[in-house]
């Protein structure tokens, strides 16, 4: 059991766990209420790389949340933070919406669909099999193939949509080359996110609806886990995997009620 008062900071996926498109998830206004009203350091760590932190904190007004541009990092960040750690001025091909574009422009890396020296991936409308033919020869020729993150489907209103992984899955297959994903569960995400929130691992707790990167990442960077079923998990989701998260929940609401339950 967690002792949500205890914990100085939360690092929460939003994706299935806020909203689901553009619906916002019972319990979730409670909770952000309840992470001002005791002074919690908190983040919004989302793999969807197609949205710029403005745009996050827009969406989030628009439902009726004030979430202010700071408390967001998305795996478009990751990424560019990677690149400018790899090879700083690099080029890239990239497929993707205003969010990872706009990661990369501030990161110095620029645009290039001759010679590229990286195919960076993330989710966008702009994926075609004429996007995906040119990001395939570039591969076999040379550049390096990036993803966004490595998440197969994310929740949308009516189902589920194929995401980062599931697209860059066909270059792989014909390139015969492996990409490197950025995003959740990979450290260098996790151990950012820890740093933006000023705490120890042993202080923070990680908030999402995946076990395989929401979960996983709480756990491999020592924080405690919860896994909320507002999203693509269900209790039989659990059988699926060897490790488990500290605790699980209905929703994001239930923490509320939780820290209220054992409030001294």
């Amino acid at each position: 059991m967690i002792n949500f008062n205890e914990k100085k900071g939360f690092l929460c996926d939003m994706d299935g766990v806020i909203y689901h498109g553009n619906i916002v998830l019972p319990g979730v206004a409670e909770f952000i209420d309840w992470l001002y009203k005791e002074n919690k350091q908190f983040l919004f760590l989302t793999n969807n790389s197609g949205y710029t932190p403005r745009e996050l904190h827009q969406k989030l007004a628009r439902m009726g949340l004030d979430v202010s541009e700071d408390h967001f990092y998305t795996s478009a960040l990751a990424t560019a933070s990677f690149l400018k750690e790899q090879s700083p001025g690099c080029s890239v091909y990239a497929i993707g919406e205003a969010g990872l574009l706009n990661a990369l422009y501030d990161a110095g890396i620029t645009m290039n669909d001759v010679d590229p020296d990286y195919v960076v991936i993330g989710e966008g409308k702009a994926y075609s099999l004429d996007t995906l033919t040119k990001a395939t020869n570039f591969v076999v020729n040379g550049a390096k193939l990036i993803g966004a993150n490595s998440d197969l489907s994310g929740p949308i209103e009516n189902g589920i949509a194929p995401a980062c992984r599931a697209l860059v899955s066909p270059i792989e297959m014909a390139s015969g080359k492996q990409a490197y994903f950025c995003g959740k569960p990979n450290p260098l995400m996790m151990r950012t996110g820890l740093r933006l929130l000023g705490c120890h691992s042993a202080e923070a707790v990680m908030v999402g609806d995946r076990m395989d990167t929401d979960v996983i990442s709480g756990m491999e960077s020592g924080m405690s886990t919860v896994l909320v079923l507002s999203g693509v998990s269900t209790p039989e989701t659990l059988n699926t995997y060897a490790y488990r998260p500290s605790i699980v929940l209905n929703g994001v609401g239930d923490i509320v009620k939780h820290a209220e339950a054992t409030k001294n």
